[in-house]
């Protein structure tokens, strides 16, 4: 599993799903439902993460391969994967956040 590519591709994807939300809540005006719309992203990341180790063959549940450490932690790949694009997701989560409380 190329981690970095599937990163890339996640940061891609994920970016066109907040522009999408972006333009959402410009035809909300109740600021509930603008806030549901983080709890919306969150599955779109979790969504994403899924489809693209489908298309890539990635089973998710599998313990990750890791050659550098062969006697290290067994996560699985969904752990791995969740562990190094987070970042990814609360950088643009926090984006959502100021928008809907500071539009």
């Amino acid at each position: 599993m190329d981690i970095n590519a599937f990163r890339a591709e996640l940061e891609i994807r994920l970016n066109i799903e907040k522009e999408y939300v972006f333009q959402e809540l410009s035809a909300i005006d109740d600021y509930q439902e603008k806030l549901e719309l983080l709890g919306k992203f969150n599955g779109k990341y979790k969504g994403l993460i899924k489809r693209i180790a489908n298309e890539e063959g990635i089973d998710l549940n599998a313990p990750h391969q890791n050659e550098c450490e062969p006697d290290s932690e067994n996560l699985s790949n969904e752990q791995i994967i969740f562990g190094i694009t987070m970042n990814i997701y609360d950088k643009m989560a926090d984006d959502l956040y100021e928008k809907i409380t500071h539009p």
